[in-house]
C-alpha cells in the first residue's frame, strides 16, 4: 500500500508547506535564541537612573526655555559659583 501516490503519500503541495514550516520553525527558533541573549546583555543600562544634574545645568536649561532672562540667569549663577557661602542670597 506504501506509495501509491508516489514521493510516501506526500503531493507537491505536502512538500512545499513542510519545506516553509521547517524554515519558519528555524526562523523562530534562530529569533528567540537572539532575543533572550540580547535581553541578558545589558541589565545594567537598561534600569539604571540617569546621573544627577548639577544646579548649573538646571539653571541653564532653564534660561534656554525662556523661564528667567539673562539678568536672573546671571544672578543666579554668580550666586551658586560664588566661593563666600556666608552671604545671604537675596
Amino acid at each position: 500500500m506504501m506509495g501509491w501516490y508516489g514521493w510516501n503519500h506526500m503531493g507537491s503541495w505536502g512538500w512545499f508547506t513542510m519545506a516553509v514550516s521547517t524554515v519558519l520553525l528555524l526562523g523562530l527558533v534562530v529569533g528567540g535564541i537572539v532575543l533572550l541573549a540580547r535581553a541578558g546583555q545589558w541589565p545594567s543600562q537598561r534600569f539604571s537612573s540617569p546621573p544627577p544634574r548639577s544646579a548649573e545645568e538646571l539653571l541653564g536649561e532653564r534660561f534656554a526655555r525662556g523661564e528667567i532672562d539673562e539678568e536672573e540667569y546671571r544672578r543666579r549663577l554668580a550666586a551658586l559659583t560664588r566661593r563666600d557661602h556666608t552671604a545671604p542670597l537675596p
